[in-house]
């Protein structure tokens, strides 16, 4: 049987020479850094231990950019959303132990929306692995199985030997579709020990492709060609594949109007005769998706925030394109397609007829049209006054981080991102503090662009430690704190379910002048004046604040 050996890695010459003489003083947190470059990172993030001084040592002796954080958990945001952004694996060096734990609250985040982060982490000294009680520092009996459940692989490291197979795999494992975060764990005195394996430098993890099967595409392609009512419901999955012009032209092709779930913002251009837009907390869009006698679900599993609470019901027949197995049916029949969003819709495209429909687009005008009759019914100026402040202030080239707080909530529903890739939040998983942390991620992989971040007060004292990262680096990142004295969200939701609300409020500091003892310039804003100030902190080199004192209210809900 022969072998062809074209395709495995090659070493320059120089690689050669290098490879017989290795460079004296090196340990293996220098593989680990070594491993990183070979792969193609350019960043990382992280906050050093104890546990893991090897690894941060090597830091110096390589030309990774280092962006370090006050909190692990906001070190893990800062990476979920250079993943995010790039598409490309955001590695995040953590320590053993309450330095690794603290992170688990953004890896459940980057699972929950696919975001490529290779979190490399310290272990206790080798001889203390297998659950014994040594009374190490930081121990744990199984560090790994805090893990387990949210990140895709984990990968143990015993040996200076083993540190470049497991980032290696690792690596491959965060890329491949569906995106999503993985686990290296590395003891103490391997990264410590010195070494003189070669430097590491040809290596290999690209990920595999996941191709839809075809005789499926041929079955949605009928039905999708003689469809009465086709629809679309664009999910994250065609933003992290970079498939919206795909899309676009698949929806004009048969004429099919499209939402976009709040994963999925800037999937499909906003003001497009077919857009539905993101009204999916809505009965009337509710309804209007439950009359589609064909509807193509691409890269959405449709859970809770995505099918009006669970009240969804489709009566016709679903297509779901969808890279995560999981997600294929779990909430509803359907036709499912285990691919990538964008290899599934660029074969569908190829393969449905045209289909004539001079009638979608009124359909689609009508809808938006009950939908924001509803909203008017109900007394909310000031809300959509911010929310349209902030779109008139954000280029629609920059990205904008949004964390679990009243104003982002509207913008699932109301706010137009304009271009695909550039609007995030924390609704993956729900957990608070997430935008001004992704904010720099997002700034420190292109920080040429401005950067919004979005959260309320109860919210912002989750990242306050951050400012000082803004600072040292001189990211521009401009931080809108809705200032509403609490917990709005669940005030409002205790305040509807029992009468009062209870634990929702909150002494909180003077934001401004917390953010100049930063060195942060901040401002103090209204309403009528959030465009233009926010505008100028957008414009302006560097970090800044703009506080808001607003008591913003939601919309009235459908689903219950």
């Amino acid at each position: 049987m022969s072998h062809d050996h074209d395709d495995r890695p090659q070493l320059t010459a120089a690689q050669a020479e290098a490879a017989l003489k290795p460079p004296p003083g090196r340990n293996g947190g220098d593989l680990v850094v070594e491993t990183l470059q070979g792969l193609g990172a350019t960043t990382v993030f992280g906050l050093p231990g104890q546990h893991a001084l090897g690894m941060f040592d090597a830091l110096r002796r390589s030309s990774l950019s280092y962006v370090g954080l006050r909190v692990e958990n906001n070190a893990g945001f800062a990476a979920d959303a250079y993943g995010r952004i790039t598409g490309e694996v955001a590695p995040l060096l953590l320590s053993t132990g309450p330095g690794a734990l603290t992170s688990l609250a953004a890896l459940q985040e980057a699972a929950a929306a696919s975001a490529p982060v290779l979190a490399v982490s310290s272990q206790i000294p080798t001889p203390g692995l297998g659950g014994g009680r040594h009374g190490y520092l930081h121990e744990l009996r199984d560090q790994k199985a805090s893990f387990r459940d949210i990140v895709k692989s984990v990968h143990t490291v015993r040996t200076a030997s083993q540190i470049p197979s497991a980032i290696a795999a690792a690596w491959e494992s965060a890329l491949t579709a569906p995106h999503g975060p993985v686990w290296v764990e590395i003891p103490q005195d391997v990264l410590l020990a010195e070494t003189v394996l070669p430097v590491v430098s040809a290596l290999d993890a690209t990920p595999r492709e996941l191709y839809p099967r075809p005789e499926l595409t041929l079955v949605a392609a009928h039905l999708l060609s003689n469809a009465e009512r086709p629809v679309i419901i664009a999910g994250g999955g065609v933003v992290r594949s970079d498939a919206s012009g795909k899309l676009r032209a698949l929806a004009e092709k048969i004429n099919a109007p499209v939402v976009t779930t709040f994963g999925g913002k800037g999937a499909f251009p906003w003001e497009h005769p077919l857009s539905l837009r993101s009204w999916l907390e809505d009965r009337h869009t509710t309804d209007f998706l439950e009359s589609a006698d064909v509807l193509l679900v691409v890269g959405s599993g449709l859970g809770e925030l995505s099918s009006n609470y669970h009240t969804f019901a489709p009566r016709g027949r679903v297509i779901q394109i969808e890279a995560d197995a999981g997600k294929l049916e779990s909430n509803h029949p359907a036709l499912g397609i285990h691919s990538d969003a964008r290899e599934a819709l660029a074969d569908l495209l190829d393969a449905v007829e045209p289909r004539e429909d001079d009638t979608a687009p009124e359909r689609v005008r009508a809808l938006l049209e009950r939908v924001h009759a509803r909203i008017a019914e109900q007394d909310l100026t000031l809300e959509q006054q911010v929310l349209a402040s902030v779109r008139e202030a954000l280029p629609d080239t920059s990205p904008s981080f949004w964390d679990m707080t009243i104003l982002a909530y509207w913008a699932w529903s109301a706010f137009d991102a304009r271009r695909p890739n550039t609007m995030h939040s924390a609704q993956g998983a729900g957990g608070l503090g997430y935008a001004f942390p992704a904010a720099i991620g997002a700034a420190a992989a292109d920080p040429t662009k401005p950067v919004l971040a979005v959260s309320g007060d109860g919210g912002a004292m989750y990242s306050i430690a951050e400012l000082a990262t803004v600072r040292q680096y001189g990211l521009p990142v401009t931080w809108l704190i809705v200032d509403d004295g609490g917990y709005g969200i669940l005030r409002e939701y205790m305040t509807g379910a029992f009468g009062e609300a209870t634990a929702t409020e909150l002494s909180r500091p003077d934001f401004v002048a917390l953010a100049e003892s930063f060195g942060v310039p901040a401002v103090r804003t209204t309403p009528e004046t959030l465009a233009a100030d926010l505008g100028k902190a957008l414009a302006a080199p560097g970090p800044a604040v703009v506080v808001l004192p607003a008591l913003l209210k939601m919309f009235e809900p459908t689903h219950l």
